[in-house]
């Protein structure tokens, strides 16, 4: 099955899907679960030099055996050691991921470069006219950070990685409004949080009614992630996912073929998630 993709604003496409290798990898060797994804149908697969299992993803890439040319593969700038540059880091990424490019590089978190956000994206840039990726982006970047960068940028982020479900789809529209106006696709870690992370919310009961009408059309199960995942990829979202399971990987794979929620269905989600602010990850730099 071809997985759909998303247009970035530079002419490049990214598939709607990647599989992540950080959570419950973090730390970890990665080359069966990256295996694991990509003999199960995903194409992109997500990484980050914090990770520190660059290497074993690389790995878990060449033991699939799917041509590189097939592949989308993401990393992310951690923090600058001294002397170093986002286009040294990146040189030494690619030498742990066995790659001559990857696709994809974002700047993981603007915390990271407190006062130097404008000197990292334009080396950022000059890792994009160097050839060593694709595209480049952003991640966990919020309204402040996106001014910051823009009074340098000769070009745009691509990409911005950060937290999003129905919990805080409501308190990320001025990030969102900045995406729509520069043309940066949303990415989404952590989309599943609010029924895995959470206790009971407002969210519960409204997606177990879609998933009941979903697969009463569809004939086939349907799960309480694909319904979230589908709102997501309704929503135009690049969603980022993980899991130890075949099982669940090629779920996640299969919300494509997940008929589509009706608009009434998008507005009870949203509207849904809008009764509850929470986050999961990271500290809550979104008010309410």
């Amino acid at each position: 099955m071809t997985v759909p993709t998303l247009a970035l604003n530079d002419g490049n496409a990214v598939p709607w899907i990647g599989f992540g290798t950080g959570t419950a990898l973090f730390y970890k060797d990665a080359r069966e679960a990256v295996h694991v994804a990509i003999q199960n149908g995903f194409t992109h697969i997500d990484g980050a030099q914090v990770y520190t299992n660059e290497e074993t993803l690389g790995t878990g890439v060449i033991q699939s055996g799917k041509p590189r040319s097939e592949l989308f593969i993401t990393t992310k700038l951690y923090k600058l050691q001294p002397g170093a540059t986002p286009k040294s880091a990146l040189q030494e990424s690619l030498k742990r991921l066995k790659l001559d490019q990857v696709d994809l590089y974002l700047v993981h978190n603007p915390n990271n470069h407190v006062g130097q956000l404008k000197e990292v994206w334009k080396g950022m840039e000059e890792c994009k006219k160097d050839g060593l990726t694709k595209s480049i982006g952003v991640s966990n970047f919020a309204v402040e950070h996106f001014k910051e960068i823009f009074e340098v940028a000769s070009i745009p982020p691509s990409v911005n990685q950060l937290e999003l479900h129905p919990y805080v789809w409501k308190a990320l529209q001025p990030v969102l409004e900045i995406h729509k106006e520069h043309g940066i696709v949303t990415s989404s870690y952590g989309g599943l949080s609010p029924l895995f992370r959470g206790e009971s919310g407002p969210l519960n009961e409204v997606v177990e009614s879609i998933r009941e009408r979903l697969q009463a059309t569809r004939g086939q199960p349907v799960s309480d992630s694909q319904v979230l995942s589908k709102w997501l990829q309704q929503k135009g979202v690049l969603v980022i996912t993980t899991s130890s399971k075949a099982e669940r990987v090629r779920e996640y794979i299969d919300t494509t073929n997940v008929p589509d929620l009706t608009a009434e269905e998008l507005a009870l989600v949203e509207r849904a998630g809008s009764l509850l602010h929470q986050r999961f990850f990271q500290g809550n730099w979104l008010s309410e």
